[in-house]
């Protein structure tokens, strides 16, 4: 009896930690009761290194703070900074005033006024114009990607950087220690022995050991000589090719900019590598002064465990209850917090056209469970749903009236909205805006609707694995 008395005790007290520390969070709380019941002990050690630890997540704020205080004033002064509503060249923005209000104190990237952006559809077009800018680079090349493979693609870029090295271009190198794991010690080693700098972001082990390893960056970011960027859905790998055998064709959405958004993805860069490398770099040569002449206006956004707000998660709520006439999404992984879910309600029931597609080939079957068991509540309520059925969509866009699109890193799932470093691009000129457009209508035309009735009677064995993995969603 005593023994049972202290195995309960022991229960008790690792359910109360999880509420006590999670109580802002129901549902992450309820995941991971749900583990602690399956797994007693096993699930409080599991909780205990991969949740999130708020006091490191404050370190890591100060110091993302710190490093972009420290340009902040040179950035301002290059730049062409817009800081009031009447600026917004999009007409449709004058009548927004809280959302110009949301955007502009979410983010210490502020929306600037001089930029030229390329919608880069596919793997091919997107890779080309990478390894076209990287080859001009005469001071430096910049790379971070979550995904970094040692295959054919990842070989291109490899001998790539190894020959801009020996030109005498300083190449510095980021990847999540998580998402690249299977990348070579060989690979890395072929690549620091050429004089690329290269670090991994916070790799599994030591993360683990300092109980970080919830925090993954999930970010893609290209600099060429601080004048050309590029950011978006694509990593390294020939699956972005559409080489994979499982999921054959890759269908994603990528940016290059020109201009003074290329400063922040920049500044996002460095402040990256300093966590990654603890070293701070001068920023001597690292911001030049651009060419652009366009009036193109656009906002980086970052989101992370170095910011002070969930960026990500509160445009796209502010957006959502911006629109009046239509929300089209495009995401691999479709697990909405309960207010992104709750607004999407609302928009469609209140008339707005809302449109979301996802994949029906997906690389992750309990995300794609997970994902599939919001479709119902949501389909009740008017929202349509698509799967496309080309091959893979790893796009991640909004589109809202002819007021904004973004584009990014970021899926619309709650890894993406309070634990991962992520970034989007937020378009607001109309040219951008329609090309994302037409991509859209092409991939619905690569789709199938998912319909209610249909839907609803589906398996019920399949609705019990789409409610297991749901109830597990908010860890994934």
């Amino acid at each position: 009896m005593v023994w049972l008395f202290i195995i309960l005790l022991g229960f008790i007290f690792q359910i109360a930690t999880i509420l006590i520390l999670e109580f802002r969070n129901p549902t992450k709380a309820m995941a991971w009761m749900f583990i602690l019941f399956l797994f007693p002990i096993i699930g409080f050690i599991l909780y205990y290194f991969i949740a999130q630890d708020y006091k490191k997540r404050r370190k890591l704020r100060r110091r993302g703070t710190r490093t972009f205080q420290e340009i902040k004033s040179k950035l301002w002064k290059q730049s062409r900074i817009v800081t009031s509503l009447d600026e917004m060249t999009n007409p449709d923005f004058t009548s927004q005033g809280r959302l110009f209000g949301l955007l502009t104190h979410i983010s210490e990237s502020p929306i600037t006024g001089c930029n030229e952006t390329q919608i880069l559809s596919h793997g091919e077009k997107a890779y080309a114009a990478m390894f076209a800018a990287m080859e001009t680079a005469k001071d430096h090349i910049h790379l971070e990607f979550y995904i970094f493979r040692h295959d054919g693609m990842g070989t291109r870029f490899k001998e790539i950087l190894i020959r801009k090295v020996n030109e005498g271009v300083k190449v510095r190198m980021i990847c999540d220690g998580l998402g690249s794991y299977k990348l070579k010690k060989s690979f890395i080693k072929e690549l620091q022995e050429a004089g690329v700098e290269f670090y991994l972001f916070l790799p599994p082990l030591i993360a683990t050991l300092d109980r970080r390893v919830n925090y993954r960056n999930h970010r893609k970011i290209l600099v060429v000589d601080g004048k050309v960027g590029f950011v978006g859905g694509l990593n390294v790998g020939d699956e972005y090719l559409g080489l994979s055998s499982k999921l054959g064709y890759w269908r994603d959405t990528h940016l290059q900019m020109k201009g003074d958004a290329v400063y922040f993805l920049q500044n996002t860069f460095l402040a990256d590598w300093r966590l990654a490398s603890g070293q701070k770099v001068d920023s001597q040569g690292l911001y030049p002064q651009h060419q652009c002449t366009s009036r193109e206006q656009t906002q980086i956004l970052t989101s992370g465990p170095d910011q002070h707000w969930d960026a990500v998660q509160e445009l796209i709520f502010g957006a959502i209850n911006a629109a009046k006439r239509r929300i089209w999404i495009t995401s691999p992984y479709f697990i909405p917090d309960p207010s992104i879910r709750a607004a999407l309600k609302v928009a469609a029931v209140s008339g707005v056209e809302v449109t979301i597609i996802i994949p029906y080939h997906s690389d992750s079957r309990l995300v794609h469970l997970a994902s599939l068991s919001y479709v119902e509540e949501l389909l009740q309520a008017g929202v349509k749903f698509y799967q496309y059925t080309k091959g893979f969509i790893h796009a991640k866009v909004m589109i809202v009236d002819e007021l904004m699109a973004s584009v990014g890193t970021a899926n619309l799932d709650m890894r993406s909205f309070f634990y991962n470093f992520e970034m989007i691009a937020v378009l607001f000129d109309a040219t951008p805006i329609m090309e994302l457009v037409k991509d859209f209508q092409n991939d619905l035309a690569e789709s199938r609707q998912i319909k209610l009735r249909e839907f609803s009677r589906r398996p019920r064995r399949q609705k019990s694995s789409e409610l297991l993995a749901r109830l597990l969603s908010p860890l994934l």
